[in-house]
């Protein structure tokens, strides 16, 4: 199976977009997208300086653009991603371009999104002093205790050996003066706190405008950073989008679901390499790929023809199916198990893993053709738990 995931914030660095811009098709559509964030992207992908790309409100719609756009070069028809692509994930302001790439926003959808996401984030970020540290190996269980000891956030869980805690200078400054045993601390240049509470200004703004948002169910499996599980509704997509800016992202259970869902292969899109570095310590076996420049597009293929396989959404319509958001145990409901229509957003029970329960609802209702597993059997992420036909179809 194959998984494409897209970079967050820190993944750009100047000058990177320049190959991609000398393809007519890329430019014009990338100036297209540069239209609708009001930002001149191009500029700051192949002349700005990495100060310039760094700040928040620049950096966002430049790596939300550049995804979507390579996206159409790497697959330059459309149902070629859903034949292919088993799952998509995007670490932090990432999740705006994979849930266009899944089709649950538009384009356009995103960039509205990101501008405003990124300029709100600048907001906030001047309100107070706040920062971020990579804290690069070290026990896990002493480097999250750390963290919480000194009133910061694990604000990006990237799994073994690769934690980032957020908060005030002063906190990160006590941090550093009592560092986890055998952990390396290394500052990072961002503008502040991200996915902490003191990004909460920029939420309110985003719930705001995303109320205006239409959204579609998605057509591959999305992988949430709230969680790690698999959302098939469009609207949590959109709320889990909104409500990600104040709360961490936790990449490590992304990657566990990746796992779940048996992943051989995960493509990074550019400017890529920061995840692809991740999954190499945390996904052993799995094959990976790093889209940096447009020569590797047709090796980039090659190597999501020798991963990809149809996704189940795909082949059935979302709309007919409700699907696990996890791996664990099907708890069935009584009351969905013995109706023939289910009302929208009816509960049909939940999943149970060793973490703990996650409820399963059928967002839009409607006849139940048939169910496809069983109290008590289990099931991984994205797997059809029932068939549904809309109330009134024949």
């Amino acid at each position: 199976m194959l998984v494409i995931v897209a970079p967050g914030q820190g993944a750009q660095t100047p000058g990177f977009l320049t190959p991609w811009l000398e393809d007519p098709t890329f430019a014009s559509r990338f100036a297209w997208l540069s239209t609708v964030a009001g930002l001149d992207l191009a500029h700051y992908g192949t002349e700005a300086d990495a100060a310039t790309i760094r700040e928040t409100q620049i950096a966002q719609p430049l790596l939300v653009a550049t995804g979507l756009i390579a996206a159409l070069e790497l697959f330059p028809h459309p149902a070629d991603v859903f034949r292919q692509i088993g799952a998509v994930a995007g670490h932090s302001v990432g999740e705006l371009a994979a849930a266009a790439g899944a089709r649950a926003i538009t384009a356009e959808q995103a960039m509205v999104l990101v501008r405003e996401r990124g300029k709100a984030m600048a907001t906030a970020a001047a309100t107070t002093a706040t920062g971020m540290t990579a804290v690069l190996g070290g026990d896990r269980e002493e480097v999250l205790a750390a963290i919480e000891a000194q009133g910061l956030v694990a604000a990006n869980n990237n799994g073994p050996g690769q934690v980032v805690a957020a908060g005030t200078m002063e906190q990160l400054a006590a941090f550093a003066d009592d560092p986890p045993a055998k952990a390396r601390l290394v500052p990072l240049s961002v503008a502040g706190a991200f996915h902490t509470e003191h990004m909460a200004p920029a939420v309110g703004h985003l719930a705001t405008l995303a109320r205006s948002v239409s959204t579609h169910d998605p057509r591959t499996p999305w992988i949430s950073n709230r969680d790690g599980q698999v959302i098939q509704d469009g609207r949590e997509i959109m709320r889990r989008i909104v409500r990600q800016i104040a709360e961490p992202v936790r990449w490590d259970l992304c990657m566990e679901t990746m796992t779940d869902l048996g992943v051989t292969g995960l493509l990074e899109m550019p400017p890529a390499g920061t995840l692809v570095g991740i999954a190499k310590r945390a996904l052993p076996g799995v094959e990976t790929f790093a889209l940096k420049t447009p020569d590797q597009l047709d090796d980039a293929r090659a190597f999501c023809a020798k991963h990809g396989e149809a996704s189940v959404i795909d082949t059935t319509p979302t709309w007919l199916m409700v699907v696990s958001p996890a791996k664990g145990t099907f708890h069935r409901s009584e009351e969905a198990g013995d109706a023939d229509v289910l009302e929208p957003g009816a509960a049909l029970g939940d999943v149970a893993s060793l973490r703990d329960r996650t409820e399963v609802k059928a967002p839009h209702g409607g006849q139940v053709v048939e169910w496809l597993v069983e109290d008590g059997d289990l099931v991984s992420p994205g797997q059809p738990l029932v068939r549904l036909h809309p109330v009134g179809a024949a």
